[in-house]
C-alpha cells in the first residue's frame, strides 16, 4: 500500500518540523518521516538560544542569515501560540558573553572587532561592558568576572515547548507525522517525484526534503546531494528551580522560564558516543559558579549529552539537487535560532520556485574549491 504526498520531509526534529509546518502552511500535502527515538536527535539536547553575537566568522552571510531569522522570531512565536495554544516563552532582552579575566575580555572584544571587519559583513551592533556596568544588571557576579560582550539581538526560548508547538501546528495544518519510519532507500519515479522505502512501508512524494541531521550524510547521495556532516558532542546540566536572578541569557548559562539554570556549550569530537563525563560537566559547573557564586550551593538535578550536526566549516547547508530535481537538503547546528527562517523563508522557497540566490553561500560546492597550486 502506497501513501502519496506533495512533499516528504525526512526528519522530525526542530529543523524538519519547522520546514514541515511551513510547507503545510503553503497548502502542500506534507508528511514528516521520523526515525523516532533511536535517532541521534540534536533537538533533545539543544541549549535553546536565539543567538546572533559571534556568528559568521569566515562566512559573513551566516551572520546576516541568523539576523534575518531573529527578526522573524517574534511573529513566528506569536503564530505558534495562536495555532497551538503553546507559549514557547521567547525572551529577547539581549545576551551576554562573560569574561573571567581582563585578558579574556580583551580577546573576546578583539574577536568581535575581527568579526565586524570582514569584507561584506553586515555591521553588528555590540557593546563591551566593564565590571561596573555588568553589576547593574547582574549584581551577584563573582569577583573574577571582568566584563562582558553584549548584543541586543540575542535571546532564548523554551525549546521543549517549541518542539511540541511545531508538531502541533504541523498536525493542525493537515500534516501527516509518520513515526518509526527508518528510511532505507529513496529512488526517483519515472514520471517525476520520489519513492521512499522503510521495510514494507512505501511513501511517494513529488518533492523530498532531507532534514535528518546527522542522518543526512547517508541519505543525501541517494538523491544526488552532498551532506558532509559529522557529530559533535555537547554536554549540559540543569539545576533545581531557584528564584529568578538571570534576567538575560549568557552564551553558556541561562535561567529557564521554569526556574532551572542550564549550563552548557562543551564541544567534543566523540563520534556517536552520547555519554556524559564528570570531567566536562565539572568544568562547566565550576566556570558557572565562578561567574555566579550562588550556583555553588544549588543542586544539579539532571545532566545529558547530545550530538550537534556539524559541517566541515560549521555553517549550514541548503541545496537543491541538480541530479534529482525536487530533492532538497537542509542541515545546520542552530535549529532553534534558525527555526523562524526555516518555517517562514525556506519552506516557501521549496514550495515555490526553489532555493533563491539568498541561500547560495550555503551550497556545499564551497567544500570543493580546488587547492592552490
Amino acid at each position: 500500500m502506497v501513501e502519496t504526498y506533495d512533499v516528504a520531509v525526512l526528519g522530525g526534529g526542530l529543523v524538519g518540523t519547522a520546514i514541515g509546518l511551513g510547507l503545510a502552511g503553503q497548502g502542500l500535502r506534507t508528511a514528516i518521516l521520523d526515525e523516532g527515538d533511536v535517532a541521534h536527535r540534536a533537538s533533545r539536547g539543544n541549549f535553546a538560544l536565539v543567538w546572533v553575537q559571534s556568528k559568521g566568522m569566515g562566512m559573513p552571510r551566516y551572520s546576516s542569515w541568523t539576523r534575518e531569522s531573529v527578526r522573524l522570531w517574534p511573529d513566528y512565536a506569536a503564530s505558534l501560540r495562536e495555532e497551538s495554544g503553546i507559549d514557547v516563552s521567547l525572551h529577547q532582552p539581549g545576551g551576554f558573553t562573560l569574561a573571567l579575566s581582563e585578558g579574556e575580555l580583551e580577546r573576546r572584544a578583539a574577536n568581535m572587532a575581527r568579526l565586524n571587519a570582514q569584507p561584506g559583513f553586515e555591521h553588528l551592533d555590540y557593546e563591551v561592558w566593564d565590571r561596573s556596568q555588568l553589576r547593574q544588571v547582574f549584581p551577584e557576579i563573582g569577583p573574577e568576572v571582568a566584563g562582558a560582550i553584549f548584543c541586543r539581538l540575542d535571546g532564548h526560548v523554551n525549546s521543549l515547548r517549541l518542539f511540541r508547538a511545531q508538531h502541533v501546528v504541523f498536525a493542525r495544518r493537515g500534516g501527516a507525522y509518520l513515526p518509526n519510519f527508518q528510511v532505507q532507500e529513496i529512488s526517483r519515479l519515472p514520471g517525476g517525484g520520489f519513492r521512499i522505502l522503510s521495510g514494507e512501508r512505501c511513501i511517494e512524494a513529488g518533492q523530498v526534503v532531507l532534514a535528518a541531521g546527522i542522518g543526512n550524510a547517508r541519505l543525501a547521495p541517494m538523491v544526488g546531494l552532498d551532506a558532509p556532516v559529522r557529530p559533535l558532542r555537547g554536554q549540559a546540566l540543569v539545576t533545581e528551580k531557584v528564584a529568578p536572578f538571570l534576567s538575560h541569557p549568557i552564551v553558556t548559562l541561562r535561567q529557564t522560564d521554569e526556574g532551572g539554570v542550564m549550563m552548557g556549550d562543551s564541544q567534543e569530537e566523540a563520534g556517536f558516543d552520547e555519554a556524559t563525563g564528570l570531567g566536562i560537566l565539572g568544568a562547566m559547573a565550576d566556570r558557572a559558579a565562578r561567574m555566579f557564586p550562588k550556583l555553588g550551593q544549588v543542586n544539579i538535578v539532571r545532566t545529558w549529552s547530545a550530538l550537534r550536526v556539524m559541517t566541515k566549516d560549521g555553517f549550514p547547508i541548503y541545496q537543491h539537487s541538480e541530479a534529482a530535481p525536487g530533492a532538497f537538503l537542509t542541515t545546520c547546528h542552530s535549529g532553534v535560532t534558525l527555526a523562524a527562517a526555516h518555517a517562514l523563508a525556506v519552506a516557501p522557497m521549496i514550495a515555490g520556485e526553489g532555493l533563491t540566490d539568498a541561500l547560495d553561500a550555503f551550497h556545499p560546492r564551497r567544500f570543493h574549491v580546488p587547492a592552490a597550486s
